[in-house]
């Protein structure tokens, strides 16, 4: 096993990074895919890129493009396979917006603390986790036309909402802006 040493400086770019943009032609291409059996493919082929990414980085060690790559590359996939398949008219597009409510926070709060030049690196975390594998159970519901579609994509709003606040709560650690935070 690969380990790094401390104070080593990470690589721009690993195996685990290309991986992860695999999931950038995966998005490109989904919309234009009509057949079920080839949307749950790359269905697939994403969800698994973004499972070994994850493991590989964890056994060779992350990069310096990693930590915007791989949320990026999910978020865009993730968008562009949900405006795709609302076309079937499967969810209510409050039901859509609610899916990918954790991901449209995440964005915004990106682009706010990199406006602000006060960028902020969160570890991912269980609700964010359980958030992406509900996001992909709710695709594979609306692709087959599951009469649960709709529960399941507000089971995954839920689980949004909540990761939403415990993202939003492990930021204010971060920040010391939470209550009880150790002082420096």
């Amino acid at each position: 096993m690969a380990h790094r040493r401390e104070g080593q400086v990470k690589p721009w770019v690993t195996p685990a990074d290309l991986l992860t943009a695999l999931r950038l032609p995966l998005a490109a291409a989904f919309p234009f895919v009509h057949q079920p059996a080839w949307q749950l493919a790359i269905v697939g082929a994403a969800a698994a890129s973004d499972f070994f990414d994850g493991i590989l980085a964890r056994r060779f060690g992350g990069s310096r493009a990693g930590g915007v790559l791989d949320p990026t590359a999910d978020k865009v996939f993730m968008a562009v396979a949900f405006l795709t398949v609302a076309r079937a008219g499967v969810l209510h597009p409050l039901e859509i917006a609610g899916v990918l409510a954790r991901d449209i926070v995440a964005a915004l709060g990106y682009v706010g603390t990199w406006l602000l030049r006060r960028p902020l690196a969160l570890p991912a975390r269980a609700g964010g986790k359980a958030v992406t594998v509900l996001q992909l159970i709710t695709l594979v519901a609306i692709i087959v036309h599951s009469p649960h579609a709709g529960s399941v994509a507000w089971a995954t709003t839920a689980v949004g909402v909540y990761a939403i606040w415990d993202y939003g709560r492990a930021a204010a650690r971060v920040t010391g802006g939470g209550r009880g935070v150790a002082q420096r």
